[in-house]
C-alpha cells in the first residue's frame, strides 16, 4: 500500500509530488528548501539558516509520518555551491544523534525557488 503524508505545518508542495509516501515500512521524503511555512516564500538567509529550516521542514513532514530524526537511514543534500559542504555540515548534523544516517551530497546548478540548499530523506517505520 502507498500512502501520501501531508504536513499541515510544512511548506505546501509547488508541483505535482507529496511532501512524503509511506509504503512497506520506508517514509520517502521530497526535498525540502529553506521556505518559510507561515508565509510560503523562501527566506533571505545564508546559507546554514536556510539549511536549518529545511531541516526543520523536514522534520515536520517525518512528524507527519509518525517518524522522527532517530528513523532516518539515508538522506541526500544538493547544494548549488560545494564551496558551502563545510558550513551545512554542522547545521545538519546537529539534527542527528550518535548515529547518523547514510548521505550523499551532491552539487546542482540551480534549485527551486533560488534555494542554495535542499534536503531530503528515506526513513525507516522500525525503531
Amino acid at each position: 500500500m502507498i500512502e501520501r503524508v501531508y504536513a499541515e505545518d510544512a511548506p505546501k508542495p509547488i508541483g505535482p509530488y507529496n511532501q512524503a509516501i509511506r509504503t512497506d515500512g520506508f517514509v520517502f521524503c521530497s526535498g525540502q528548501v529553506a521556505v518559510d511555512p507561515a508565509v510560503g516564500k523562501l527566506i533571505d538567509g545564508d546559507v546554514a539558516a536556510q539549511a536549518k529550516l529545511a531541516m526543520e521542514n523536514l522534520g515536520r513532514v517525518l512528524h507527519a509520518a509518525g517518524v522522527t530524526y532517530q528513523n532516518v537511514v539515508k538522506t541526500t543534500i544538493f547544494l548549488v555551491d560545494m564551496n558551502d559542504f563545510a558550513t551545512v555540515n554542522p547545521v545538519y548534523g546537529s539534527f542527528f544523534g550518535d548515529v547518523p544516517p547514510a548521505r550523499s551530497t551532491v552539487a546542482v546548478a540551480a534549485l527551486p525557488l533560488g534555494a542554495r540548499v535542499e534536503i531530503e530523506a528515506i526513513a525507516t517505520r522500525e525503531k
